[in-house]
């Protein structure tokens, strides 16, 4: 499933636009302010981002340039009534791929959504590259030279969130409660074993580091 998320406060249009969109086969994640944008980042990875520019608090031009100091690559798509070619030239400066001007034809938002997957290579296939280390999402696979890494789904799921959001943080306390959910006897212990692990098993690869950052949790850094 391709995640969208969907930040526009107007609640009608964020409906009409969510609704679409999972019509069209879409998982569509509404938002209404930036930081529910931001909160909903941390639960699970996204594929393409739609914006409004103009809303309270923090604005789509500060969120997209955000998004950007971490993640260099999800599409964003800004959606505003705004139809200046300083906001034009504002947004693609900051790193957004496509801009809309309302009001929307959802047709058409629907083919630049396609061609913005189809240019980032998701819409077939769902991989994440990083040198020599590719994670398959689709088929819960991991390579390091061509060679399978046998990883368990949830050794598997902690280095894609990892590698996803490169050199952000994850409490001990945010991977506890996301990869093993309510399991009663799993600790911060728990999860710093699984970190080891996965380090032993990536013990060859050159492209990435899963770096302790003392007293909170763990990052993932990519090397250069």
């Amino acid at each position: 499933m391709i995640n969208i998320l969907v930040l526009e406060d107007d609640v009608k249009l964020n409906y009409i636009v969510c609704t679409f969109l999972n019509d069209k086969g879409y998982h569509a994640i509404s938002c209404k302010n930036a930081q529910e944008a931001f909160d909903k980042l941390l639960e699970q990875p996204v594929n393409l981002i739609i914006s409004d520019i103009m809303m309270p608090g923090i604005d789509g031009f500060e969120f997209a340039s955000q998004i950007r100091k971490y993640d260099k690559n999800v599409p964003i798509l800004f959606m505003t009534a705004r139809d200046d070619i300083t906001s034009k030239q504002k947004g693609y400066h900051i790193g957004i791929d496509d801009y809309m001007v309302k009001p929307i034809d959802m047709d058409e938002l629907i083919l630049r959504v396609a061609a913005l997957l189809r240019r980032a290579n998701i819409a077939n296939e769902r991989k994440l590259v990083v040198g020599s280390l590719t994670l398959n999402e689709d088929e819960t696979t991991t390579y390091l030279d061509g060679e399978e890494v046998q990883l368990t789904v949830r050794e598997f799921n902690i280095l894609f969130k990892l590698l996803s959001y490169p050199k952000r943080t994850f409490t001990r306390t945010q991977l506890m409660d996301e990869f093993w959910g309510f399991d009663n006897e799993s600790t911060p212990r728990t999860v710093d074993v699984s970190i080891t692990k996965l380090r032993d098993k990536l013990n060859n690869c050159k492209d990435v580091e899963i770096v302790t950052v003392r007293g909170l949790g763990y990052k993932a850094v990519i090397k250069e």
